[in-house]
């Protein structure tokens, strides 16, 4: 005698009750891309934050004063440059335009507050006519921007003690 067994029995339960997989909603973040995205915006931020604060180079003449304290409004700088070229901040404006663009300036800020950085080369009396400007404009409290570590009056530099 032969046993024969159906296939229903055994294995067609299991195909009959087989469907098309769905695909389960993933309920996790993958971190991995957007870790990869902050760090090459780190690195960008990183390359590009020094070249925000180049400005009109000047070679400023050193002193044995300390700096000044940090202010919460972005300072005004008028720049005297060594062939007599004036900017404010660092748009190129000429001597007539100074007070006039000054007190224009001056109605929209907070504060009276100016630095003004100049070459060492040059003369003393552009610096005064600049600071007249200045106070003309509407700006009393006046800053000269210069490098820390120069001499002092004793002939001594400030490294020297």
């Amino acid at each position: 005698m032969v046993a024969t067994v159906s296939q229903g029995a055994s294995s067609g339960g299991r195909r009959g009750r087989r469907r098309k997989s769905k695909a389960k909603p993933m309920s996790e973040i993958n971190v991995t891309p957007f870790v990869d995205v902050m760090l090459v915006l780190l690195i960008i931020f990183m390359v590009a934050a020094p070249l925000l604060t180049v400005g009109i180079p000047v070679e400023l003449p050193r002193t044995a004063a300390n700096a000044l304290p940090t202010e919460q409004e972005e300072p005004l700088t008028i720049t005297v440059t060594a062939d007599g070229i004036l900017m404010i901040q660092n748009t190129e404006i000429s001597g007539s335009d100074l007070v006039p663009r000054l007190r224009a300036v001056a109605a929209e800020r907070a504060d009276n507050k100016v630095f003004l950085r100049a070459d060492g080369a040059v003369p003393y009396e552009r610096v005064v006519q600049v600071m007249g400007a200045l106070n003309r404009g509407g700006f009393n409290d006046i800053g000269l921007v210069t490098d820390t570590g120069g001499p002092t009056l004793d002939g001594t530099t400030e490294s020297d003690g």
